[in-house]
């Protein structure tokens, strides 16, 4: 069994629809696929109506990846990703969360896009907040995909390094989940949470395993181990972590559409981890066609 328990689609910042996204699954012969657009469950009914009209040829694991302040562990807040699985997306608590984090996301994306506008660049501000869908959170890889389009930059990645990226002229803070406010809320809605590539190095800083026990003593259930952003050394060290802290480990490709050059299901999980997952879950089910 071939699962991928991390995946984005047009509702945040990856380039296919869901039903896009559930089809490249099929494609790419997975048997399970999750899909987890950045604080929002827009996507959700698109893909269940695919698994169906696709007649079970795929199985979808509802989620979303949720963007948090987490103390690093060396006396420094940073910005983890917290992936949350099979949660009720009617808990009050979450559906006010998420619609608080969509709207400053929203806001924060219009006023970087001005900023480029007013000084002269070849960006649209209410095209790119127009194009949007109405329950995206909308980001800086919608904006960076208009350089593209405009010739200024060959590619998105190329957008944030010159542009967009945290140390970029027109990059704009935000203000996000407090990580144990996260796991609180997402386990009271009956899901379970996986920390995403968290020693993803690469990326900038990372907490360290002080910090991932401390999130386990929580209430958190699993940790993304293998990842494109994690070498063999990094895995190695997140597996004995897992085995240490009874977290269950995962695989994902973290697929992007186009926005990446990383193939779906590049990276798998387990299907032992999943079963594990789905039993520490009651939140909601995974999509099937029967």
């Amino acid at each position: 069994m071939r699962i991928d328990l991390h995946a984005h689609s047009t509702e945040s910042d990856g380039t296919d629809t869901p039903a896009e996204l559930v089809d490249a699954a099929i494609g790419a012969e997975l048997d399970v696929v999750a899909i987890t657009d950045h604080d929002t469950t827009a996507g959700w009914a698109e893909a269940a109506d695919t698994v169906a009209a696709r007649a079970g040829r795929i199985r979808v694991v509802p989620g979303a990846e949720l963007s948090c302040t987490c103390p690093d562990g060396n006396g420094r807040d940073i910005t983890v990703h917290l992936l949350a699985y099979l949660f009720d997306p009617t808990s009050a608590a979450l559906v006010a969360e998420q619609s608080r984090l969509r709207a400053e996301r929203r806001g924060r994306l219009r006023e970087m896009a001005e900023r480029m506008e007013a000084e002269g660049f070849p960006v649209d501000a209410d095209e790119l907040m127009a194009g949007l869908p109405p329950d995206s959170p909308g980001g800086r890889p919608h904006l960076a995909r208009q350089l593209v389009r405009a010739g200024m930059v060959a590619s998105v990645d190329e957008a944030f390094a010159r542009y967009l990226g945290s140390s970029g002229r027109y990059y704009l803070p935000r203000t996000d989940t407090p990580v144990l406010r996260a796991i609180e809320m997402i386990a009271d809605a009956g899901g379970v949470t996986v920390l995403a590539h968290p020693f993803a190095r690469a990326r900038g800083r990372v907490v360290n395993a002080q910090v991932v026990a401390e999130l386990a003593a929580r209430g958190m259930t699993g940790i993304e181990v293998d990842h494109p952003d994690h070498d063999e050394p990094t895995r190695q060290e997140l597996r004995e972590l897992a085995t240490e802290l009874d977290l269950v480990p995962t695989g994902s490709s973290d697929y992007h559409g186009t926005n990446k050059t990383i193939r779906i299901g590049q990276e798998t999980t387990a299907p032992e981890s999943l079963r594990r997952l789905i039993d520490k879950s009651s939140g909601s089910e995974v999509f099937t066609a029967g």
